[in-house]
């Protein structure tokens, strides 16, 4: 395997200390250097590892002994940290979104095309046991060939719990853009490449009320849609269904089904890495747990950086940028098609990733 990865990250907010932990036990991965806008928070980072250093962030991105530069920036980042990285020769991975709009996300791209970079992006959790198992029960033919999906994510809004929600309920945020990913690369994982989407949305009232935090009680405006019903058609012909929604209480439901001629499966929760998978066949009046048959085990945010290491040269790696810009593409055209009322075609697309054989992360 030769020497480990080493990686430099770049933003210490919330996300960060998810894969902090799990940078700390990936042997293939050695993290060097942190930066952050707070000075502060990057040196109290590297006084709790021995041998980490703090930095700024163009002292990162041109270091020496950075092979790889870990972008957990805000959205509005996450382009411009890239494309400096990937100036200084540096391979990337990006927290989702790729970048806040296709435009941006080509432009970085390309960039790492002409300079011979790797592009890598979150979500990495369908490379964990949930997905996995989901996807291998899809191409041992469990169900029978794929018919439709669903998808949904309902919660009455970040706002309850947030102390600064603001960002969710402006250009750039909503239901679909904040936890869109998610859904759309297990998706694609499970089903394939997007060639058209259908988009309908709505927004059930013009502001908000914070409900936590030193903010508790302020009203703050709404200028995006909070509800949206998007029908996409897979390359293969599968129809799946998406609701993602900021206005309603609950839903019931799992978070994905997918229906075949012979079954339907119960897929857990894309934002998560484990979880079980159910199947009920037909001529059944019973749902049966799946055992695990695929996927890294005991996996966490930053596993992806790690399969990007075991990616054999010339091939992309699984959580690749490529995959990324073709659910930015899905997410925008989604909205492009709820705002104009007609079914439009989606430009990119994306190869099926690779399955992950079960494995022990």
């Amino acid at each position: 395997m030769g020497q480990p990865l080493r990686v430099g990250i770049i933003g210490l907010g919330t996300i960060s200390v998810q894969y902090l932990q799990t940078l700390d036990r990936l042997p293939a991965v050695e993290l060097v250097a942190v930066a952050d806008l707070n000075a502060a928070l990057a040196g109290n980072v590297a006084d709790a590892r021995p041998g980490l250093r703090a930095c700024t962030v163009p002292e990162l991105v041109t270091a020496t002994d950075v092979d790889l530069v870990l972008n957990l920036t805000i959205p509005a980042a996450h382009a411009d940290i890239a494309l400096q990285a990937i100036s200084a020769g540096k391979s990337v991975y990006g927290e989702k979104p790729l970048a806040l709009n296709t435009a941006q996300a080509r432009e970085v791209l390309n960039a790492a095309t002409d300079t011979g970079v790797m592009v890598g992006c979150a979500p990495d959790t369908v490379l964990g046991t949930g997905i996995q198992t989901a996807r291998k029960a899809v191409d041992d033919n469990l169900i029978g060939p794929p018919i439709a999906a669903t998808a949904t994510m309902v919660v009455p809004g970040h706002e309850r719990w947030h102390a600064n929600p603001d960002f969710y309920y402006q250009p750039g945020g909503g239901p679909l853009l904040d936890m869109g990913p998610y859904y759309l690369t297990a998706l694609v994982t499970l089903l394939g490449p997007v060639t058209a989407v259908m988009g309908a949305s709505s927004r059930t009232r013009p502001t908000r009320i914070i409900g936590s935090g030193a903010r508790q009680g302020e009203v703050i405006p709404v200028t995006v849609d909070t509800h949206l019903t998007g029908i996409l058609t897979h390359a293969t012909g599968v129809l799946s269904t998406m609701v993602m929604s900021f206005d309603a209480v609950a839903s019931q439901s799992p978070k994905i089904e997918i229906h075949g001629e012979l079954a339907s499966l119960a897929v857990p929760d894309p934002n998560y890495f484990d979880g079980s998978v159910e199947i009920r066949t037909l001529g059944s009046d019973t749902w049966t747990t799946l055992p695990v048959s695929a996927g890294y085990r005991n996996a966490g945010r930053g596993v992806g950086v790690a399969d990007m290491v075991a990616t054999p040269t010339g091939h992309p790696p699984r959580a690749d940028g490529t995959l990324a810009y073709h659910v930015l593409d899905i997410m925008e055209t989604l909205l492009a098609s709820a705002a104009s009322g007609r079914r439009l075609p989606i430009s990119s697309s994306a190869a099926r990733p690779t399955a992950v054989p079960l494995q022990t992360i």
